[in-house]
């Protein structure tokens, strides 16, 4: 066990480095970023961003590419910052409900346009693309197109892409990538259904 005057040489030198670090990072873009994982959190994580977004003044705006059946709880909450936020649920809800896949295909092009007058709108700091990974892994869209779309971006926009199964080019492209791990869910392990405040 470390003594009190150990623990401080030990943070003192520990502040010296962290110092250094940040005195060496002056470069700013806007960057690409990947939510993606078997495990719960990944737009919990990216709302994390579009808040501290707002709370900075910037213009955002939100597309959910598979959600949109029913009225998230997060679009109520959200509404405080109309001014300044766009939000717009896409989809026709889980695809097995829909079972529909021209129609589900149509709803996610349909998106996708949609967020391309955002991706390329220079007023809009950040772009949350929810669920857009998922839509590519059931082919609704293609990297290509996503790929083509994100390269459109003005220098400065952020935009984060969730959802489980982001395929390997778009985790090649994004600036910062986080993968959800799942350890354990009650809804598997103790058969606890989705819950609001929770799930939804």
């Amino acid at each position: 066990m470390l003594t009190d005057e150990q623990h401080r040489q030990k943070m003192q030198q520990r502040k010296a480095v962290q110092a250094q670090r940040l005195a060496e990072r002056t470069r700013e873009k806007g960057l690409i970023i990947v939510h993606t994982g078997n495990g719960k959190g990944k737009t919990t994580a990216a709302l994390g961003m579009v808040l501290r977004s707002l709370g900075h003044g910037y213009r955002v705006a939100i597309i959910q590419f598979i959600k949109g059946a029913w009225e998230p709880a997060e679009k109520a909450v959200l509404s405080h910052w109309s001014d300044q936020l766009a939000f717009h649920a896409m989809g026709e809800g889980f695809t097995w409900e829909t079972q529909d896949r021209q129609r589900d295909i149509a709803c996610a092009q349909a998106a996708w346009e949609l967020a391309l007058s955002y991706l390329t709108n220079p007023e809009y700091r950040l772009v949350l693309l929810d669920e857009i990974n998922v839509a590519l892994k059931l082919d609704y869209l293609t990297v290509t197109q996503v790929l083509q779309g994100l390269a459109r971006k003005p220098e400065m926009t952020h935009v984060i892409l969730t959802g489980r199964g982001a395929p390997p080019a778009l985790i090649d492209a994004a600036d910062l990538v986080t993968e959800m791990t799942l350890i354990k869910h009650p809804f598997q392990e103790q058969g606890v259904k989705a819950q609001p405040g929770i799930e939804f």
